[in-house]
């Protein structure tokens, strides 16, 4: 305890008034106009449009508001001790603060910016269907600021960190081998947030299955399916798999049959394309391909149908079929013609 106030004493002694009275004062200072800089940036962001601001500016002002507090401390600390005159232990401490609020400052710094350029893409492409790939990006980018800016600070502090990264290297080989799975699923997660093959929201058939995106995860992509139940697909296992997105086509194609009667009169069957052709027309946007008569059937002609709906939100292409068909029915009712349906004929003679 003797020594303690000891050493509080010479550090006392060793400084003059004037030199204390500085020292108050730059700290104060710097501590008061930081922040009322901090808030001045604050109001003019809410005032001011941020897409008309240029990029430079509003990475600037992202920046400034993310400075954190311990850094403010710690710049008016420093900049207090700069004034007095303190032991080499003192002065060591000071710097050790120093180093690591510095290189935590410019780690947050650094991923603000990584934020704010994904943000800015994200919303200068207008598809909020590539949100969910920020947040992979955004966890891996995390994993190399702040691995590399504990490395500097280390180094910044007289550790030596080559030993360090050997060690780091050997021990992340046989991390690797004992989690290569995860690590699989995890550069397939980057390779999905890079490559964008699908998003949220976009329809997809993968493994047999049908579903809507919900969540891209850093292990595994979540399907919500037509059924209703959850889909759990592993990155890794989904991108070796053949994926079609459905979600992005610009038009969706109806194809079915239509059975025709075999004793529909000649003049009526030239009429079976028109009908079909009118019930298409019938559906809001939908491009009619042919009605054609594909095959001589057992028990009836087939008529093939094509018909193209676009892709756009509220335009279901069961809704427009159920048009179609309706409108067909009605249609063959009118003209006379007469669905088949299987029948079998039965001859029977007298012995």
């Amino acid at each position: 305890m003797q020594n303690i106030v000891t050493y509080f004493t010479q550090i006392v002694t060793a400084n003059s008034p004037q030199d204390w009275l500085l020292a108050a004062l730059a700290f104060v200072f710097t501590f008061t106009v930081l922040p009322l800089l901090r808030g001045f940036v604050r109001r003019t962001a809410r005032s001011q449009d941020m897409k008309a601001r240029p990029v430079v500016l509003a990475l600037m002002l992202e920046l400034i508001q993310h400075t954190s507090r311990l850094f403010r401390v710690t710049v008016a600390l420093y900049l207090a001790e700069k004034v007095l005159t303190l032991p080499s232990s003192a002065d060591r401490v000071f710097e050790m603060l120093i180093v690591l609020s510095f290189w935590f400052q410019v780690g947050l710094w650094l991923m603000t910016a990584v934020r704010f350029g994904l943000e800015r893409r994200t919303a200068a492409g207008q598809d909020r269907r590539l949100a969910g790939t920020i947040n992979i990006v955004l966890f891996v980018a995390s994993l190399v600021v702040w691995s590399v800016v504990v490395l500097v600070a280390l180094g910044n502090l007289g550790v030596n960190i080559t030993a360090l990264v050997a060690g780091l290297g050997v021990g992340g080989i046989a991390i690797a081998l004992a989690v290569q799975t995860v690590l699989s699923d995890l550069f397939a997660s980057v390779s999905i947030a890079l490559d964008k093959p699908f998003g949220l929201g976009d329809l997809l058939q993968v493994q047999g299955c049908e579903g809507t995106v919900e969540q891209i995860g850093i292990k595994s992509t979540r399907l919500r399916s037509v059924t209703g139940e959850q889909i759990s697909i592993s990155n890794a296992e989904l991108l070796k798999s053949q994926l079609r997105n459905l979600g992005r086509m610009n038009e969706r194609r109806a194809l079915f049959s239509v059975n025709v009667a075999y004793e529909t009169p000649e003049e009526k069957l030239d009429e079976v394309p028109k009908i079909v052709a009118a019930a298409v027309a019938k559906a809001q946007g939908t491009r009619y391909v042919h009605c054609m008569l594909k095959e001589l059937g057992q028990f009836a002609l087939v008529y093939e149908v094509v018909f193209f709906v676009p892709h756009l939100a509220g335009n279901e292409l069961t809704a427009s079929l159920e048009i179609v068909n309706r409108a067909i029915v009605r249609g063959f009712s009118q003209a006379g013609i007469k669905f088949a349906y299987p029948t079998r004929t039965l001859h029977m003679s007298q012995l």
